[in-house]
């Protein structure tokens, strides 16, 4: 496997949720704490950033251009035209809420695109409270559907090639478990996937392949996993925590992943860049939200 690489060097106090956006030929990826949205072109090296009024857990593009990015207080959009964003922080950008569902002490993390366009995001407290946080199906029209009220810190989810199963993570579980999907594609029979040590499982991505590849926060590597849950293959990084991994680039070979530096006292000078590993595997087309 190719050495890991500097894509983005950053200062992100919280850098998540990389995603190729097939569309634009750009990764999307955030600074939670920061409040940024940050985009990457690999073939320019163009790079913009929005600013956005609260704590920002994901940025998925959406189908007509734009975003739907999980905030602090629930999920809103963003047409195309504000999505571009700046190369500073930027000012105001047009925005609207879909779901707003703000609840004192709560903010969002990670979240997914479902194969049929619908967004799974999740919610955490700040002091990481077992129970406070919650997994939700939110529709492109803007239903929501609660999927699980009772976790800790949401985090990685992703679907098999197949569309058959579901992988999610509760990090403070050091578990990633699976789901299938029954007729309406809502998750059902969880069990225990594999158990991680060294670290808590963070963000994660399904390959081509089935296989399942997770960032270990505090364990300073990504981890692939065969579809039968068996260790396949470790990438050694050189920071102590990174937070999620994604495909991306020409024929989504190459794995990106970003990483954090709060709550390190030293972090390493590369804490809260973007990674990328060339040529680490094969990923699979990531759907955007279709509202």
């Amino acid at each position: 496997m190719t050495a890991v690489e500097v894509a983005v060097r950053a200062h992100a106090a919280l850098g998540e949720g990389p995603t190729w956006d097939s569309a634009t030929d750009r990764l999307i990826w955030v600074d939670i704490l920061g409040s940024r949205v940050h985009t990457y072109d690999p073939a320019t090296g163009r790079r913009t950033v929005l600013a956005t009024e609260q704590h920002v857990g994901a940025a998925k593009p959406r189908a007509g251009g734009g975003l739907v990015v999980n905030l602090r207080d629930g999920v809103g959009l963003y047409p195309p035209a504000a999505s571009g964003g700046s190369t500073g922080a930027g000012g105001a950008a047009p925005f609207r809420w879909l779901h707003h569902d703000p609840v004192p002490g709560r903010r969002a993390n990670d979240a997914a695109v479902a194969p049929d366009g619908s967004l799974w995001c999740g919610t955490m407290r700040y002091d990481e409270a077992p129970g406070g946080g919650t997994l939700t199906r939110i529709a492109p029209d803007g239903t929501v559907r609660p999927l699980l009220d009772d976790v800790a810190v949401s985090n990685g989810t992703g679907w098999s090639p197949d569309g058959r199963r579901v992988y999610y993570v509760d990090s403070p579980t050091r578990r990633i478990d699976v789901f299938d999907l029954d007729d309406d594609g809502l998750p059902v029979n969880r069990r225990a996937f594999t158990a991680v040590e060294d670290g808590f499982p963070d963000g994660l991505t399904v390959d081509a392949e089935g296989g399942v590849w997770v960032a270990l926060w505090d364990g300073g590597a990504v981890r692939r996993y065969t579809p039968d849950g068996a260790l396949d293959r470790v990438v050694p990084l050189p920071v102590r925590r990174p937070t999620a991994c994604a495909f991306g680039g020409t024929g989504l070979t190459d794995l990106y992943i970003t990483t954090a530096r709060t709550g390190l006292a030293r972090p390493h000078p590369l804490s809260g860049s973007l990674l990328v590993v060339p040529g680490a595997g094969k990923g699979l087309p990531q759907p955007p939200f279709a509202g």
